[in-house]
Parts: C-alpha cells; structure tokens; sequence
C-alpha cells in the first residue's frame, strides 16, 4: 500500500467525525428551537420504522351474564316463570268475578242452544229425498186444515151478524160445536176416513212411551179421534207400563195395540213413516207396524161425561 491509500482512512475518518460532530450540534440545535411534542414523535417514529414482534394471541374471555340485583341470593327467573308469577294468585275484584260468572253462564246457554237445534236437524240431514218431499207435504196439509178452520170460525160470525134470527142460528152453530166438543172428548161416537195401526209385541220390548209417542204424533197430523184396543184416548189420557203390558187410563192392554184413528189418510200414514219416526223406532224394538187406510173407521169407545170439581162456564 501506498502512503496515499494510508492518508484516505485518516482522512475519511476524519471527515467522518466532522460530519458526526455536525449532525450532533444540528440535532441540538433542532432539539432547542422545536417543542417538546416533536421531538417526543422523533424516538417514537424510529421505533415505529422497526418491526415489532408480534404478541401471542391470549384466549379470549368468555362473556359472563351481568349479575342483577339479589343474583347472589335468588336464581334467575325465566319469562315462563315470570308470566307464572304474574298471573297466580289471581288479584280478581267482586265486579271482575260477577262479569265473569254473567259471561260463563251466556256461553253455557247458547252452546246448549246450538246443540240442541243441531240435535234436531240431525234427522233432517239424513233424511232421503222422498222424505223430505213427504214431510213438506204434510207442513202443507196443516197449514191448509188450520185456514180451513180459521174460514170457517169466519163463516160463522157472518152467518151469525147477516142471519135475521140471530138467535137460531145461535142455537144450531151450539149444537154443532157440542157435537164437535163431544167428539175430542170422547162422550160420542165418530165414524170418518182414517187409519188403523196395529204393533205386534212377541218380544215385549214395546213400552208406554213409544205408544205415547204414537198417540202425540197422530194428533199433530190432525187425528180427531183416536181408540186403543177399545179405550178412548183424549185429552187427559196418560199412559203407563203395566206388567208385560201397558195401561192406558188405568186400563190394562196386551199385544197386538191396535189403534182405530179418524183423520185425512193422506197425512196420518206420512207421518207415522217419516225417518227417525214412530214407525222406526218401534221397528228398532223387532216389534212389526202394519198400517192400513180406510175410507170407514168407526170409533165407538165412549167416556163417561165428568162433571169438573172447580171448573165453571165464564158465559154463566
């Protein structure tokens, strides 16, 4: 090596310690003209250039339910038991319980009401075609006969205002209308159109209910006069199980019953066959219905005229 190459060390070492001694009065100088908040950011910048090492990831806490009041003491309710607490004890008042007892005892009565007109149209909706018809028919007939009577009542208040004997005419329309009185109760013969029925009983199941049944329905299709097996059914007849047989008015009878009925034909048969009927129901009871239509019955069985004990005419 040569004296010039050991001279550039020296120099450049030299040069070198100039430039440090420099940049170190720089600094200082830098360091008291800007404020302390810069020269703060100057190591935090350096450390900043210089990578730091990542931190190993901690497990994270699980989240832990914030403890309410008395949660040491008490468990947390759920919103089943809270709405539990909430409703039980009831607090009801008196009025809250009359309202209460008002509106179970309206439910109550229409339900009972639905049930029993769903209870009543049950036959109706299981009826064939044909019954129907015939139960129509026979709604027609009553209507008919009720304004064949009301005509008539009508009839007889002209006769009674136009007539010039007023007092004859009285006189006849009495007479008629005790005929016609004597016949619903029974003191007089009658003899007309009608039915005779007759139920064959060999196995004793028919009882004095289902005959009852028989006796309400002819009179609801316009039976006028009604006999079994020789006693007369009227207004006060009642029936009652006897033995093996039934009684009917304290008279005993045995099978077959055999009803002698006066009447239009045309609805009495209708409507002892109508579905859900008499006829059905006795048939249910293996007991035999035979049904004939005559233009002749003949009911002669009388009842003795009974003077009524308190009863008394208004016209006296």
């Amino acid at each position: 090596m040569s004296e010039h190459d050991d001279k550039r060390p020296e120099e450049n070492g030299g040069t070198r310690a100039d430039q440090r001694d420099g940049n170190g009065e720089s600094g200082n100088r830098l360091r008291k003209e800007l404020p302390e908040e810069v020269s703060a950011t100057v190591p935090a910048a350096q450390d900043a250039s210089q990578p730091e090492p990542e931190p190993e990831s901690a497990p994270e806490p699980e989240p832990q339910a914030a403890p309410g009041p008395g949660s040491e003491s008490e468990p947390r309710l759920t919103g089943r038991q809270r709405l539990v607490q909430g409703l039980w004890p009831p607090r009801v008042s008196r009025a809250q319980l009359i309202v209460a007892l008002l509106l179970f005892g309206l439910g109550f009565g229409l339900a009972v009401q639905v049930a029993s007109h769903s209870d009543g149209d049950s036959a109706l909706r299981g009826a064939r075609q044909e019954d129907l018809v015939r139960i129509l028919d026979e709604l027609d007939d009553r209507t008919q006969r009720l304004e064949d009577e009301k005509q008539g009542l009508e009839k007889q208040r002209d006769e009674l205002e136009n007539s010039s004997d007023q007092a004859e005419e009285a006189r006849k329309q009495t007479v008629e209308k005790e005929r016609q009185l004597g016949i619903l109760a029974g003191t007089v013969a009658a003899q007309g159109p009608g039915i005779t029925m007759t139920i064959e009983d060999t196995k004793g199941t028919v009882e004095a209910d289902m005959l009852l049944d028989a006796v309400q329905e002819l009179r609801a299709a316009g039976a006028e006069a009604i006999q079994v097996n020789g006693v007369r059914v009227v207004a006060g007849t009642y029936l009652t199980d006897s033995g093996k047989g039934v009684s009917v008015d304290g008279n005993k009878i045995n099978a077959p019953y055999r009803f002698k009925v006066i009447g239009k034909p045309q609805d009495l048969e209708p409507a002892l066959n109508i579905p859900g009927g008499v006829v059905q129901t006795l048939e249910k009871e293996q007991a035999t219905v035979t049904i004939e239509r005559s233009t002749k019955i003949v009911v002669d069985a009388l009842r003795a005229v009974k003077r009524p004990d308190y009863a008394r005419s208004s016209s006296q």
